[in-house]
């Protein structure tokens, strides 16, 4: 540990809320796929700030972006027009097919929290008397009282119960149960296309047009959740888009900024003007700086088709983890889309196999005590595959041994 490290490393543990239990490292630089600690060594990153860096880090585009805007005009509020919040909504508007308004926030979580305030005032003007949102078992919408609430893992929330009211959760993947679920007091159900990260748990087609249907048929709003899979992580700009499913509401956030903190909602049709007046606000949401570094961000990821090699690398990554599995029996259920990839470890060593993984120079996400999660720049290459799945088998051999 350098000096550097066991400074911050202390500074840490007396000034910061323990919230997370943060890996022995600090980086100080990154690049592509790479990051660099404060002692120089190098790792590949499989996590990329929990999927928001899906250009990889430092890009040179967004950065410049961010430098002219900063040095330009930093924040006014949302009380005044400024330059690139309109371009990027129609920017986004776009990826979505046209025709969507934007409301911008900071986060995802809070995106959520927007999307589930749109759906209640909606159904105030088109269905009195409907309020809950109806979501899914191992889904995961933020820590937000409201977003938590939605969230269906219940270690999540036990200890800050009383939650808010109007959540009903249902299984994945289970036509008849969210079928009975809808009723004439649901105002939406909200899905993740691909739960990420309740373990990378996509979405069967006859799940989605299911569920597409029976919001036609109750009359309630259909939200779809992309802050993690939005911007090509599976392939396509939005998951949804795979499926021929459109959603009346969509969240975003994460790899619109590509690591700057962006979060927002779209909507379509007569949910786009739920919201009146004073019904919703963001002080930081939507600046010109953020929205300048998200419009770059959109730029370079059609220019260098991202989409395109997160569909061919992680098709690479999971038959590569596949094989893994074959050889060491170690590994389970590869699944996922795109660069968005999970797996189920066959004992509860997720977090040693992570551990080992950081001390050999791959950043690795686990995910409770079996579940590992790859979510990695959208730049990754096979050789970088390559890399991983060599040191990957040789960790879970030596675990597995033990």
């Amino acid at each position: 540990m350098g000096a550097q490290f066991e400074a911050a490393v202390t500074l840490d543990a007396e000034m910061i809320m323990q919230t997370y239990g943060r890996k022995p490292v600090m980086f100080v630089r990154g690049e592509g796929m790479r990051l660099f600690d404060d002692e120089g060594r190098e790792y590949l990153d499989f996590v990329s700030g929990i999927g928001a860096v899906n250009l990889g880090h430092a890009h040179p585009a967004v950065a410049a972006a961010v430098c002219e805007q900063m040095s330009k005009l930093v924040h006014v509020s949302n009380l005044f027009y400024v330059e690139h919040r309109a371009e990027l909504a129609a920017d986004v508007s776009e990826l979505l097919g046209g025709g969507w308004h934007m409301f911008f926030a900071n986060s995802g979580t809070e995106a959520v929290e927007g999307a589930i305030k749109l759906a209640r005032r909606w159904a105030g003007f088109h269905k009195p008397g409907a309020y809950k949102v109806v979501t899914l078992e191992r889904s995961f919408h933020g820590r937000t009282l409201a977003a938590l609430a939605a969230t269906g893992q219940a270690s999540k929330q036990e200890a800050f119960k009383p939650l808010p009211e109007g959540f009903v959760h249902v299984p994945a993947n289970d036509v008849a149960a969210l079928a009975a679920a809808v009723d004439e007091t649901v105002a939406a159900v909200m899905i993740e296309v691909v739960q990420g990260e309740g373990g990378v748990w996509p979405l069967t087609a006859e799940y989605l047009s299911a569920a597409r249907r029976i919001c036609d048929e109750a009359g309630c709003l259909l939200i779809a959740d992309e802050v993690q899979t939005g911007f090509y992580r599976t392939g396509p700009a939005f998951a949804h888009q795979a499926f021929g499913v459109v959603p009346d509401v969509v969240t975003v956030a994460k790899a619109l900024g590509n690591g700057l903190p962006i979060g927002g909602f779209l909507a379509r049709g007569s949910a786009a003007e739920a919201l009146q007046p004073g019904d919703h606000g963001s002080t930081f949401g939507g600046g010109p700086a953020i929205c300048a570094a998200a419009r770059a961000t959109l730029a370079a990821m059609a220019e260098q088709r991202v989409g395109d090699n997160a569909v061919r690398v992680g098709a690479y990554l999971r038959e590569r983890l596949a094989a893994i599995g074959e050889q060491t029996g170690a590994l389970s259920d590869v699944r996922g889309s795109g660069l968005m990839v999970g797996v189920t470890l066959s004992k509860p060593i997720a977090a040693q196999v992570a551990a080992l993984g950081l001390e050999r120079g791959l950043v690795l996400n686990n995910i409770g005590t079996d579940i590992l999660r790859f979510l990695p720049p959208l730049v990754c290459g096979k050789p970088e595959i390559d890399t991983l799945c060599s040191t990957l088998t040789n960790i879970l051999v030596e675990v597995s041994a033990e």
